[in-house]
């Protein structure tokens, strides 16, 4: 057995009694359901850790985690969680967070090839396609870089409010907001991109579905 193998097995088992201690109840009250606030859809980077950038507690964040925190209309685990999330937990926030320096994202912007993870990347590239323009008229390349990470989380909130599971659920009167954030790795510090959906009516006509 290896020493961190090891290693996470004892931290298990401090981490339970660390809770007991705290509260006797706590995996009693726990194993009893879970009523989430908040969707988190979040890159799969192990520096980006939902419960603790946001300081919540077990059982108050339902996750997401994906390579570059994508809403890929045709990825079924991502909408999975999406409608067990909106239609069964009855979550009221969902926030896609994307971070700066982000693997993905970097790849998305050159042609370097990386195996079957090009076929991931291919949905970013359309975003920096997209925004081009912008882009390349940011000369300072690390900027540029921080942009798109931005522009990215962007796309993927208003993917999000396409999807026929949020608006189907705004079109029942359901409290749902959808939120866009960048974590700062190097400060831990979030930016709330100030990109928020509520209701259909904040969705361009085109992608307003007769529900």
């Amino acid at each position: 057995m290896s020493d961190f193998y090891k290693k996470i097995l004892d931290n298990n088992k401090k981490w339970v009694n660390d809770k007991l201690n705290q509260d006797p109840n706590f995996f009693e009250d726990l194993a009893k359901g879970q009523t989430p606030p908040l969707l988190w859809i979040g890159c799969s980077d192990s520096r980006v850790p939902a419960n603790e950038i946001t300081g919540t507690k077990a059982g108050e964040v339902f996750v997401h985690r994906n390579i570059a925190n994508m809403v890929v209309h045709s990825d079924m685990n991502m909408l999975s969680v999406l409608d067990y999330a909106v239609n069964v937990l009855k979550i009221r926030h969902i926030i896609v967070c994307g971070h700066y320096g982000c693997g993905g994202v970097k790849a998305a912007m050159g042609n370097g090839s990386y195996g079957v993870i090009d076929n991931w990347i291919r949905h970013i590239k359309d975003s920096y396609r997209f925004n081009k323009e912008k882009l390349v008229a940011i000369e300072n390349e690390d900027e540029r870089f921080n942009r798109f990470v931005e522009l990215n989380v962007k796309e993927q909130v208003l993917n999000l409010a396409k999807t026929s599971i949020v608006q189907t659920a705004w079109k029942n009167g359901q409290e749902l907001s959808l939120h866009g954030w960048v974590y700062g790795l190097n400060s831990g510090y979030v930016t709330d991109l100030e990109v928020n959906f509520s209701k259909n009516d904040d969705l361009h006509e085109m992608y307003q579905l007769d529900i």
